[in-house]
């Protein structure tokens, strides 16, 4: 069984012009259903019909990743559609908080869609890929699961403990067949959520100053298709303007 085609689950699809949607679109292109999972309906409707237009399949569930209930549906609708060939968590969020002004609930929350929402994903995706003996789970990473920058502690935070649970299920998954990888995005992503609240700072980063959704799932796509000879387990990606 080839699994490279088999259904993709891509959880944390918001605007069809970010790093979710580009995921979408590329596994799509590549002749893998996909089942896209996010919090917003019209979003998830407007990329699916995207999709179908495009000659691909595309279905569609709305959940919250930091609910385990939610999370259990994807997966429960994932099996009725077919055999999974990739899991790809991309659900996270951010913002500049100083630490003095930072709560105890932004803390936990950051942490509960950054890494408890995957935590809640590998326990419903494992198994299923390990019984298959093959498959991806792909994380996106940021610049902040390697360095802790002032006034994103609560991020920093999160992310770092996302790359640390990547690296032990790869570690116990992989001698199963399961690839397990963390995408470090090192730099702005030119999508909508960053492009309707900071246009200007994109605008003087200039041409291909931020890295392109669409670049990103490229290498998504890659590292799902890597012989099992040579797998990455993580990879950091960066715009040739970033100063890193």
């Amino acid at each position: 069984m080839n699994h490279e085609t088999n259904l993709a689950v891509i959880i944390g699809v918001g605007a069809s012009n970010g790093i979710g949607g580009a995921l979408a679109r590329q596994f799509a292109a590549k002749g893998a259903p996909v089942l896209l999972a996010g919090r917003t309906e019209s979003k998830l409707k407007t990329l699916a019909d995207e999709i179908a237009a495009q000659g691909g399949k595309a279905d569609m569930i709305v959940s919250d990743v930091t609910k385990a209930e939610d999370v259990k549906a994807i997966f429960a609708k994932a099996t009725q559609i077919g055999p999974l060939g990739s899991v790809l968590y991309n659900a996270g969020n951010n913002a500049i908080i100083p630490f003095s002004d930072l709560t105890a609930e932004q803390f936990e929350q950051f942490w509960r869609v950054c890494c408890f929402g995957a935590f809640l994903t590998a326990k419903e995706a494992m198994p299923l890929l390990a019984q298959q003996g093959q498959g991806s789970f792909i994380v996106t990473g940021a610049s902040g699961s390697m360095r802790g920058k002032a006034k994103f502690a609560h991020f920093a935070s999160a992310k770092a403990a996302l790359r640390n649970l990547i690296q032990s299920l790869a570690r116990e998954y992989g001698p199963a067949g399961v690839h397990c990888a963390h995408v470090i995005i090192d730099g702005v992503v030119n999508g909508d959520m960053v492009r309707n609240r900071f246009g200007e700072y994109l605008d003087q980063l200039g041409d291909e100053g931020a890295l392109d959704p669409n670049a990103i799932a490229e290498t998504f796509w890659q590292i799902h298709q890597q012989p099992r000879s040579a797998w990455t387990q993580e990879i950091d990606l960066r715009p040739y303007k970033e100063n890193w």
